[in-house]
């Protein structure tokens, strides 16, 4: 027995010492679950790291390889319902999600909470597009009692983008689960942004379940949203490309907000890793974003409402009447864009070019936007729509009238580039306070 006593006791110790490891995981008492930190940089973001999409893509949620072991990539939906199932246990949740809200075996997650008898399920929330994702850009959308499960599905892009008080008074908790594409005007960060908001208003604790950021979490690119042009399509003060997670983006949003926010995070997720890494399927987050290529386009063909220069074929060719396709492909090829390559090509009368994208990794989706657009301008003189009483959708885009200006004036997109550089780099430095990976 002298013998054995010993023993209990190392193994009574070792047991409470794991305990107390994975007990500092998540503190209940902070306002957000997170990984720790890495050490904080000057603010300027190192250069695009990873593999070239070439490679051979991993084995669905295989993850990424770190010091020659293989770590699971899990999204925030599935440690939820393991490590962080305590959150939700024995109360009624309010889920905003969409068709993009599942599982890395494709199971959605408004049907695993559905099948949890230790939780009530009692609300459902959709963003633009709606819950399934099939309606078009800007279409008002219903709210409607859901078919089979027999609750509420009420639409935060109909009557109302901010849930009130009557949507939220029959739960405990309001979960986020929606894949976002990692551009600024890209509403469901929006829808985010207004839920924290209703939520802190109406005493309602949030919980975002993380996703990776598509482009990656390295480039921050593009002029930073100013004050007087928050709205829908740039609902914080972000540059087009923010580089941050839903989770992180929930956190940054909460320096405003003050809600009871908790970012339950992805494991075997790094800054440096775009969808491709994350060996996850692509599920259409709307209409227009079927594949990843549109979603690398967004930003880098989408940028010139107003202007008669126009995306097309789901964000893969950008051009306009009055273009000449040789002439501005060989402006952008020569520029020295990182990762991609432009084929000129005519679209009825409209010239233009398709992107072919080489590097996923180095693509830079908003400084190539903005680089298309300085080139149409010198290429065919468009008008610059301009804000008045009214701002135009130009600028809410842009999240400024300064381009607007810098394109009438004349500027090169270096110099343009030069010209937002100084608030992009305010912003990393505001960044680094709010990064999870």
């Amino acid at each position: 027995m002298k013998k054995i006593l010993p023993l209990l006791v190392v193994i009574f110790l070792v047991l409470f010492l794991a305990g107390c490891s994975e007990n500092n995981i998540v503190n209940t008492g902070d306002p957000q679950v997170t990984h720790p930190q890495p050490e904080a940089s000057n603010g300027i973001e190192a250069g695009p790291a990873g593999d070239s999409q070439d490679e051979a893509p991993q084995d669905p949620g295989s993850g990424p390889e770190t010091g020659g072991e293989t770590t699971r990539f899990k999204l925030g939906n599935e440690l939820l319902m393991s490590k962080y199932h305590y959150l939700v246990e024995g109360k009624k949740v309010g889920l905003v999600t969409n068709q993009s809200g599942v599982n890395s075996r494709g199971q959605s997650t408004i049907d695993v909470l559905a099948s949890d008898k230790s939780l009530q399920l009692t609300a459902l929330y959709g963003p633009e597009h709606g819950i399934d994702g099939t309606a078009s850009a800007g279409e008002y959308v219903e709210s409607y009692t859901h078919p089979v499960l027999g609750i509420p599905v009420y639409s935060l892009y109909g009557s109302t983008r901010m849930p009130t008080a009557a949507m939220l008074e029959n739960i405990d908790v309001l979960v986020f689960d929606i894949q976002d594409i990692g551009a600024r005007s890209y509403t469901y960060m929006s829808t985010l942004n207004y839920c924290m908001v209703a939520a802190q208003k109406y005493g309602k604790p949030v919980l975002v379940l993380d996703r990776p950021n598509p482009v990656g979490g390295l480039i921050v690119e593009g002029p930073v949203m100013e004050d007087p042009y928050i709205t829908f399509v740039g609902v914080d003060n972000l540059p087009m490309a923010h580089g941050m997670t839903a989770g992180e983006l929930a956190q940054f949003f909460n320096r405003k907000i003050g809600a009871d926010l908790k970012v339950i995070p992805m494991e075997g997720y790094s800054r440096g890793m775009i969808y491709q890494d994350t060996g996850l399927s692509w599920v259409q987050t709307s209409p227009n974003i079927p594949d990843l290529d549109s979603v690398f386009g967004y930003m880098a063909t989408g940028l010139g409402e107003g202007t008669g220069i126009a995306q097309a074929d789901k964000f893969k060719w950008i051009g306009g009447k009055g273009i000449d396709a040789r002439r501005f492909a060989d402006l952008l090829n020569n520029a020295g864009l990182p990762g991609v390559t432009f084929i000129p090509e005519v679209r009825g009368e409209a010239g233009g070019v398709r992107l072919k994208i080489q590097d996923y990794h180095s693509f830079n989706p908003a400084k190539t936007g903005i680089y298309a657009l300085a080139y149409a301008h010198s290429l065919n003189n468009f008008t610059v729509p301009k804000s008045g009483e009214t701002i135009v959708m130009f600028d809410k885009i842009m999240g400024s009238d300064k381009i607007g200006r810098y394109l009438e004036q004349g500027l090169t997109p270096q110099q343009i580039e030069a010209n937002y550089t100084p608030l992009l780099n305010h912003f990393k430095a505001e960044r680094n306070n709010h990064l999870i990976y």
